[in-house]
């Protein structure tokens, strides 16, 4: 018996050793630049804690960056071709996408229906629902949400006149980040779920604080939501979930009663809501197809209210952070603070007699010039990521990138490439004058990817961000107080870019 023992833990110990050997020398067999790793966790030492994605990726992006065309690194036992070279950032994205498609990131739709999203949605469920939510974010569409988004910017105006005037009071300031937050919520929610939300009137308002508890309160402690996030296959093999049972079914539920309502009383809205209204068909139910998405027949309840929940969370966190990002800078520089108010009030006059319009908003070069400046220096998502469809030869190499190895392209340290953006800490709205563009490589600039699969709410969130800051730059002028940081303290726990203390900026009334 104590023989049989024995040999089980000798064999077990010998598959353990051969499994080691096989995955965290992957890259060293393969004559891939790569850093050492660590049993279990790779190349994620000290993620969520001491360190965020954009950390481990900038030491590698720095370590290796012009060595090769990729690198090699591990997501805990995740393989992942670490790309640098941005003509193969093109390859990857562009041209040769077809072998790109996927992103590998979690979607378990089975038991958790909201994460059957288009953000996650893989091969040809991924095509089928592209293509039929592609017409809801053209700029027509956008054109009919615009009043929408400036009704609720009136609210953002007039809650910040309140909070600048107590500010005022007591010497205060005023964070920033947690308004514009509210801001977005109040838009998503109007637009995505067709529901007046009140977070600006209200910040315990109950989308903003269930939105709250997605980010504060999250199903899983940090090492196993990174897990989730860095093997999404593996973790839906396993029938993991992400979110707490009791948002799941609060953000489903609120798509379903509003749909139920809207169709029981005929209201039509020109918003997200009513756009997947008319994509469903009448047999929605024959649109079930297994635990799989088939959209031939329409959409099911599920499928309508996993696109509006991903609307909402991408939409309202991405959106407030940008607008937040940009208003810190705005304070540090008042000069390119003051030149962008001008062009507002030049234009809207010039336009539209005063009054914001689409038309205006369009014709703000200088905005569109200050926003990609913003998210150059704060883009929101730390990295792209695709799975590898086919074995694919790295283009002017003997390198392959083999079947199921998933590529990462690190927007944030390209984004403050030195060589790409000289003093890439500076922030300088001229990088993005149209000569300069044009000097530059066209894939060193990313926030919102690029190719078939880069982000589709482009256009939606770039007008709710650009009404947002017109709205108060019109009203407000934002400066430096006691406790604005600078430079800011980020934090490592979420995997977008967040302030770890807030943004706190002195708000004068214009």
């Amino acid at each position: 018996m104590g023989f049989l023992t024995f040999a089980l833990l000798g064999l077990a110990l010998a598959l353990l050793y051969n499994f080691y050997q096989n995955t965290f020398n992957y890259w060293k067999n393969r004559g891939v630049p790569s850093e050492r790793p660590l049993p279990i966790i790779g190349n994620m030492k000290g993620i969520g804690n001491k360190y965020h994605f954009r950390d481990i990726n900038g030491r590698l992006y720095k370590k290796f960056k012009g060595t090769a065309p990729f690198a090699g690194m591990y997501l805990f036992f995740k393989r992942v071709a670490f790309i640098m070279d941005l003509d193969l950032v093109k390859q990857v994205l562009i041209k040769d996408f077809k072998n790109f498609q996927d992103r590998g990131v979690f979607n378990n739709a089975r038991d958790e229906p909201l994460t059957g999203h288009l953000f996650s949605l893989e091969g040809e469920e991924w095509k089928a629902m592209r293509h039929k939510l592609t017409p809801v974010f053209t700029s027509g569409k956008m054109k009919h949400m615009f009043s929408t988004v400036v009704q609720v910017s009136e609210h953002l105006t007039s809650t910040m006149g309140k909070y600048a005037s107590a500010a005022a009071t007591d010497g205060g300031d005023v964070e920033i980040k947690e308004l514009c937050t509210r801001f977005t919520t109040d838009v998503i929610g109007t637009c995505a779920f067709g529901l007046e939300c009140n977070s600006l009137a209200d910040p315990n308002a109950e989308f903003r604080s269930k939105s709250r508890m997605l980010a504060e309160k999250p199903r899983h402690n940090q090492l196993i939501q990174a897990f989730i996030v860095t093997n999404g296959r593996l973790a839906a093999k396993l029938r993991m979930k992400v979110m707490r049972d009791d948002l799941h079914e609060f953000f489903l539920n609120a798509v379903r009663s509003t749909v139920d309502y809207r169709l029981k009383n005929n209201i039509k809205r020109n918003d997200f809501l009513d756009q997947l209204i008319q994509l469903r068909a009448e047999n929605q139910e024959e649109a079930r197809r297994g635990n799989g998405i088939d959209l031939s027949k329409g959409l099911t309840i599920e499928q309508m209210a996993a696109q509006s929940f991903v609307f909402f969370v991408a939409g309202f966190e991405t959106s407030s952070s940008t607008m937040a990002f940009c208003l810190y800078e705005l304070a540090l520089q008042q000069d390119i603070q003051q030149r962008l108010r001008d062009e507002i009030e030049k234009v809207c006059e010039e336009v539209s007699n005063g009054e914001l319009t689409y038309e205006a908003m369009n014709q703000m070069t200088y905005l569109e010039q200050v926003l990609a400046e913003t998210l150059r220096k704060h883009p929101i998502v730390p990295h792209l990521q695709r799975v590898a469809s086919v074995d694919y030869k790295v283009p002017g190499t003997d390198k392959i990138i083999e079947k199921g190895t998933t590529l990462l392209i690190p927007v944030h340290n390209i984004h403050h490439d030195p060589e790409i953006y000289p003093d890439p800490d500076r922030f300088d709205p001229s990088r993005f004058e149209p000569e300069a563009i044009k000097a530059r490589h066209p894939y060193a600039y990313l926030p919102f990817g690029d190719g078939p699969r880069n982000c589709i709410g482009e256009r939606f969130g770039k007008m709710q961000a650009k009404i947002g800051l017109i709205s108060l730059l019109r009203h407000f002028k934002f400066g430096v107080s006691d406790r604005t940081e600078i430079p800011l303290i980020l934090a490592t726990r979420n995997f977008t870019l967040n302030t770890k203390y807030g943004i706190h900026l002195k708000v004068d009334k214009i």
